[in-house]
Order: structure tokens, then sequence, then C-alpha cells
């Protein structure tokens, strides 16, 4: 008893785990398994590198000469030198080179942000196809049973003699298809199931959790239009990689100034055996000072003249994705206008069909004729709840998308 209590127990806290997922937390599934968004971040994780990589100074340099031929001076015969250097580029160059790569980093941060945003309105885009599919099925099999209801009635009216034998035979026929519609119907769940499992990284037959139905809230006019230009990752990427190429630019400015070089060398020197002279053997310690000549400055100039053509280059496709995201959203947004007509349309047709049906089945169940409209208006029916809920899926769809270009956090 105790050992039933417990499966029953964890049977109803997984259906309720179940039960329990949305939408949102399939996004949150897909951003924290899909490979494609877990690259994007890599992205950005090594462009941090860069930042560390470019604020550090050059390696200094270390030499060591050994004398085959002894030079000889007052103080003794020279037998080795050592020598240690280290070379400093002009102040403030780290600074900018570190600067610039800093920049670029987190424009690749905005280009993940706007990566996870478009896999959220994939996943939304691969789920309510799913929610479709299910309204689809439950309307044609819906049709099915009141088909065969159908059929009993025409049956037994044939064999007391007031329905002929033709008004059977349409119903067979339109069973048979209503039939092998909601096999196909079944059939196509495998590949959208597997299309949404992908997304998340999961087994392509793992279970899917759908709601229902779908609840078509209408919005405002102009909504989250204010959030199209502003704090959208795609146009902070682009700014930031402006940016990036101003730092770049004062960085190739300062590398083609001269750098300054620090260094010490150390001389061991052997005693004279032939005379005593003061510091007889002493070795030679020698501070130095260099300075690198920039005569050849075409490459710096070249570089600047690159990092300006940059900067013109994010400006305009800056320019570029404002004018697409407007366009974008003026097609979304009629797109949603529309689903929106087509559900009301539907759904009045709906009713009325609905209500011409109860009339046309009535006045046949009193006379046994004219089934034919019956069955008519029955596929009429059938293929405005059809049509609604195609409607219901793409109005959805263009929500997430619009959703997607405004830059909707979750």
């Amino acid at each position: 008893m105790k050992k039933i209590l417990i499966i029953f127990i964890t049977l109803l806290v997984v259906s309720f785990t179940l039960k329990a997922q949305t939408l949102e937390d399939y996004f949150q599934l897909a951003a924290e398994n899909n490979p494609g968004l877990q690259a994007q971040y890599k992205d950005f994780e090594a462009a941090l590198q860069k930042v560390t990589q470019y604020r550090a100074l050059p390696d200094p340099t270390f030499s060591f000469g050994y004398f085959i031929s002894p030079v000889e001076t007052r103080v003794g015969p020279q037998r080795a030198k050592f020598s240690l250097s280290q070379m400093l580029p002009w102040f403030g160059t780290l600074e900018a080179q570190s600067d610039a790569a800093s920049l670029m980093a987190e424009a690749k941060y905005q280009a993940f942000l706007d990566a996870r945003n478009k896999l959220y309105y994939s996943v939304a885009a691969a789920y309510y196809p799913l929610v479709e599919l299910n309204r689809l099925k439950e309307i044609e099999q819906e049709n099915i049973e009141i088909l065969q209801s159908y059929k009993s009635i025409v049956n037994a009216k044939f064999k007391n003699g007031v329905s002929p034998m033709t008004d059977a035979l349409r119903v067979d026929i339109m069973l048979k298809d209503a039939q092998t519609n909601l096999g196909i119907l079944n059939k196509k769940e495998k590949p959208l199931r597997a299309s949404f499992n992908s997304l998340l990284n999961r087994e392509r037959n793992e279970t899917v959790l759908i709601r229902d139905s779908l609840t078509i809230e209408l919005l405002p006019e102009n909504f989250r239009r204010d959030s199209l230009l502003t704090n959208n990752p795609m146009l902070d990427a682009l700014d930031l990689k402006r940016q990036a190429s101003e730092a770049s630019e004062i960085a190739t400015q300062r590398q083609g100034l001269p750098k300054v070089g620090f260094g010490l060398d150390y001389t061991i020197v052997g005693k004279r055996n032939d005379m005593d002279v003061e510091d007889n053997g002493k070795d030679i310690l020698m501070p130095m000072v260099s300075v690198s000549i920039p005569l050849f400055t075409k490459r710096y100039v070249a570089a600047r003249k690159e990092a300006q053509l940059m900067q013109e280059k994010y400006s305009l496709q800056k320019e570029e994705t404002i004018n697409s995201l407007t366009s974008n959203y003026e097609l979304v947004w009629f797109q949603i206008e529309q689903q929106k007509d087509l559900i009301e349309l539907y759904q009045e047709q709906i009713l009325e069909s609905e209500q011409t049906l109860n009339l046309l089945f009535s006045a046949y169940a009193n006379s046994g004729k004219d089934f034919e409209e019956v069955l008519r208006m029955q596929q009429q029916l059938l293929k405005y709840e059809k049509m609604k809920a195609v409607a219901e899926t793409q109005y959805q769809t263009a929500v997430a998308q619009l959703n997607y270009i405004t830059a909707k956090t979750y």
C-alpha cells in the first residue's frame, strides 16, 4: 500500500510539473540547451579574452653573448654579456587598444542577446503549429463523430423507406475523407514535434505539452512601437562596433608614435694577470634607454583610414537596420490586424453556420429530404472552424515576431 502511494504521489508531481510548463518555460529550456545560442555566448567570452591581450605589455627581451675572442679593456678582458630590455608603447596606446577590444566584446554580447531573442521567436514559431495541429485533430474527430451519428440516422431512415440509399453513400464518402484527413494530421505531428525539440536540443520524440487553445489578446494601436529602436540588441551592437572602431583609430594613431625602451647590460670582465690596476676584473653594469623612430608610417595611416571606413560602415548598417525594423514592424502589424479580422469573421460564420445547420437538420429529421444540404453545411462549418484555428496560429506567430523585432525580454 505504501509503495502504491509513493508511486501515485510521484506521478502526481510529474503530472503537475508537466502541466505547469508554458511557452516561457520552453524559452528557458531553449536558452539553456540550444547549441547555437551557447556557441554565440562562447564567441562573447572569447572576445573578452582579447581585452587582457591588448592591455598587456610586449614581452621583455633577454640576450646573452659570449666573447669568443675576449675584448681587452683597462680592467680586464670581457668574457660574456647579458642584456635585458623592455619596450613601452606611447602613453595611452594600451588603454585605447583594450577599450576597442572591450567595446567589441560588448557588441558580441548584444549579438548574443539578439540571437537569444531570435531563438525565442523560433521556439514560438515551432510551438504554435503544434497547438494548431491539436485543434485541427479535435475538429476532425468531432466531424467524424457527427458524420457517424448522421450515418446511423440515415441508415435508420433508409430502412424505414424515408431516405434514399444515396444519402448513406454520401455520408460514407465524407466519413472516409475525414478519417484519412485525421490520419494525415496524426502523421504530421512527428516532424513538427521533432522540429520543436531540436530547438531545445532534446530527443526528437520527446513529449511536448501544449495548451488546449490559444488566447487571443487584443493589442493596442502602436503596440511596443516605442521599443522598436530603443534597447534593440542589433542597433546597440552596431553602436558599440562603431565606438570600437573609434577607439581602434586612436590606438592606431598612438602606435605610430615613438616607443620608449629601457634596458640593462651586464658584462662579465676577467682579471688582468699582467698588472694590478684599480677595479681589476670589475664587471660592467650599464643602464640603457632606446627610442624607436617611426619612419615608415604608411601602415599606420592605412590602419587609421580602415578604422574610419569601418565607422562609416557601421553607421550605414545602423541606418539600414532601422529602416528594416520599421518596415518589418508595419508588415507584421498588418498581419496581426489581418488575422484578428479573419478570426472575428470566422467566429461569426461559425455561429451562423451552426444555426443554419440546426435548422436544416431539423427539417431533414421531419421530412427525410435535402440531406445533401445538411452535409454541405456541415462541411462549411468544418471549413470555418479549421480556418479559424489557422488564423489563430498565424496571429500568435505574428505577435511573437513583433516581440522579436521590438526586443521584448522575458
